[in-house]
Order: structure tokens, then C-alpha cells, then sequence
């Protein structure tokens, strides 16, 4: 590798890094972000608006952090601002004002072990246990619609089951299952 091919490569490297993922750049997020959400196992109900593109409200921050704690067992972690970014990007495209039903958001490493002693599709290194994934149905919308617009951001996992009729959306590298 000579010196150019160096250089463009770190300024390609430092594009991505500014730019998270291909969706972002393209599309136009609101300016104020807001989403709507029902917790389908505590019945929680949370309507927000938490910040502008690039700058968010702590305080709201924390709200969400709380909402989607481990409903099983109490514990708090800090959700990844760009899960609601996306989450707002698929919202938008379905008009944007849609109820998200959250079925899971953080998950404690103990309430992580313990599904994967029930369930084979449950990750030993969940990103739900880093606040970085969601299992989400999107109110009014068909799930396979909501996995087909998660595919197309191309930011993230996005898993799929139609069983349990729901989607998982995450901020990791890019796959699908």
C-alpha cells in the first residue's frame, strides 16, 4: 500500500465514522424527533420528543433509558441515541406517527442467560445487554413491512420473526436473520 492509498483509506475510514451508516446521510430526519411508545409486558406508555439531529436531551434520555430497562428485572442501562434514530427513520417512512409496541429493550447479562437457557435464538453476546438493540412492532403495520424498511436503512441487525410477529432492530454491524 503506498501513501495515497493510505490516506484515502483513513479518510474514507473517518467519512464512515461521521456518517454511521449509509441511511443517515441520505435521508431527511425531522428536525425534533419524536416517537411513541407501548411496552407490551408492563403496559408503560412514553410519548417524546428527545432532541435535534446531532444533539439530545439528557433528561429525556433518561426517560428512555428507563422505559426500556429490563422489565424483568429493574436494571437501567443507556439506550444508543442511533437505536432511536433509526427507529425514527422507520417510523418516518410509515408517516410518522405510529406507535412503536416494544417487546424487549435492555436486557441485564442474568435476564440474557436466562432466555438462552429457553431459546436458541437468544445471543450469547445480545446487543440488547449493551442498550444497543429492540424488538419492536410497529402499530398498524405489518411486520414484514417494518423488517423490509429496517433492511433498506442498511444501519444496523434486523431480525425477523414472523412466529412472535415482531422485529429486531439493533446498531451493530449490518446482517440480517
Amino acid at each position: 500500500m503506498n501513501r495515497r492509498q493510505f490516506i484515502r483509506m483513513g479518510l474514507c475510514a473517518s467519512a464512515g465514522m461521521l456518517l454511521p451508516c449509509p441511511a443517515l446521510g441520505r435521508i431527511h430526519t425531522p428536525p425534533e424527533k419524536v416517537l411513541l411508545f407501548h411496552h407490551t409486558h408492563t403496559g408503560e406508555r412514553l410519548q417524546f420528543s428527545y432532541g435535534r439531529p446531532g444533539s439530545y436531551d439528557r433528561k429525556t434520555l433518561a426517560r428512555i433509558n428507563y422505559f426500556l430497562r429490563d422489565f424483568r428485572t429493574g436494571d437501567i442501562h443507556s439506550i444508543d441515541p442511533a437505536l432511536l434514530d433509526i427507529l425514527c427513520i422507520i417510523n418516518d417512512t410509515f408517516g410518522g406517527s405510529s406507535i412503536f409496541e416494544v417487546i424487549s429493550g435492555y436486557r441485564s447479562p442474568k435476564t440474557n442467560a436466562a432466555l438462552r437457557t429457553r431459546s436458541s435464538g437468544v445471543a450469547r453476546r445480545s446487543l440488547h445487554m449493551k442498550g444497543q438493540a429492540i424488538d419492536i412492532r410497529l402499530r398498524g403495520v405489518q411486520t414484514a413491512q417494518v423488517r423490509d424498511c429496517a433492511l433498506d436503512i442498511r444501519c444496523g441487525g434486523v431480525g425477523y420473526y414472523p412466529a412472535s410477529d415482531f422485529v429486531h432492530v439493533d446498531t451493530g454491524r449490518v446482517r440480517h436473520w
